[in-house]
């Protein structure tokens, strides 16, 4: 899979736009600086990654708006879970690692036009990374604790497939976002959490207790129990 044959299909309301081995993250980014355009998703053509990110434009404070964040990792995990052996398991790490069968396997990524949470941003930017298979010249296994697709015995599943069938899992936990609201996402991201009730050093040291009603991290720190709001995952600009 090289250059031109990454031509995925997109569904309804969204649309793609290949920037060959650029990183889709930043030509999102750059692309909202002139024009916002909700449900674009930018994509690269690489093999050994998938990279992908969508355009937003939400309608309501950060502090809610970040819940689409939610919306896009469920769809990856849904996409994996339809595509890959039924035996693989697909897990979040709060708040932006995919890990499959417990070594992370991808990231995500996050960004909007504020970081107030009480203002409503014209944009946020979500991104997607997936490893595919191991880099050239990469032996399995070299670097500890991750791990690719190939690797997990998801070899068949090639980026356009796992691009459309995220596209086509996000939209459908979108549209559940913006008519049921984040309590639906909440508990299904809850289900897919590998820390929960654990002990973590990321990104503080404590018992990750649970999540707040806007998906934030309750962590556990002696006798006291901090909350790490969601919005944690944005970058700056």
């Amino acid at each position: 899979m090289t250059g031109a044959a990454l031509q995925p299909d997109f569904p309804p309301l969204l649309t793609g736009l290949s920037v060959g081995l650029a990183d889709p993250f930043a030509a999102a980014l750059a692309q909202v600086q002139s024009e916002v355009e909700p449900g674009l998703v930018h994509y690269a053509e690489t093999e050994d990654v998938l990279r992908a990110a969508v355009t937003l434009a939400p309608e309501e404070p950060l502090r809610d708006a970040i819940g689409a964040v939610m919306a896009v990792q469920l769809g990856l995990a849904d996409s994996l879970g339809s595509l890959a052996p039924p035996e693989v398991a697909v897990q979040f790490g709060w708040p932006d690692v995919l890990r499959v069968n417990g070594a992370m396997c991808g990231r995500f990524r996050a960004i909007a036009s504020t970081r107030d949470p009480e203002i409503e941003p014209d944009w946020l930017v979500v991104g997607i990374e997936v490893n595919m298979q191991p880099k050239a010249g990469e032996e399995p296994g070299a670097t500890p604790d991750t791990t690719t697709l190939f690797a997990e015995g998801c070899g068949d599943i090639t980026a356009p497939m796992l691009i459309e069938a995220w596209a086509r899992h996000m939209l459908l936990w979108i549209h559940h976002y913006l008519n049921d609201g984040l309590a639906p996402l909440h508990a299904h991201w809850r289900g897919k959490c590998d820390k929960l009730g654990a002990e973590v050093t990321t990104p503080e040291a404590g018992t990750f207790v649970g999540l707040d009603a806007r998906g934030g991290m309750l962590l556990r720190q002696g006798t006291v129990t901090k909350l790490l709001p969601l919005t944690t995952i944005l970058e700056g600009i």
